[in-house]
């Protein structure tokens, strides 16, 4: 059987207890907010990864096209 029990705690540790889980939140959302910050600047980079890929891969395709017009010209 399940008893209810009185639980009694000093104010100040009561207190305390209270100041530390405030802080505990606000630390886990200044962490969430430099989370979010780095998934921007992972996605910005991502992005400009691939800017560039696409761009070598325009400059191959070009320098492909121009080897092949140099070996084999046409008459």
């Amino acid at each position: 059987m399940k008893k209810d029990l009185n639980v009694f705690v000093k104010m100040q540790e009561y207190n305390d207890i209270l100041d530390i889980i405030a802080l505990t939140n606000k630390k886990v959302k200044d962490a969430r907010t430099v989370l979010e910050k780095i998934y921007d600047l992972k996605n910005q980079e991502d992005a400009e990864l691939n800017a560039w890929k696409s761009s070598l891969d325009e400059v191959e395709r070009k320098l492909k096209f121009i080897d092949r017009a140099l070996i084999e010209p046409e008459y």
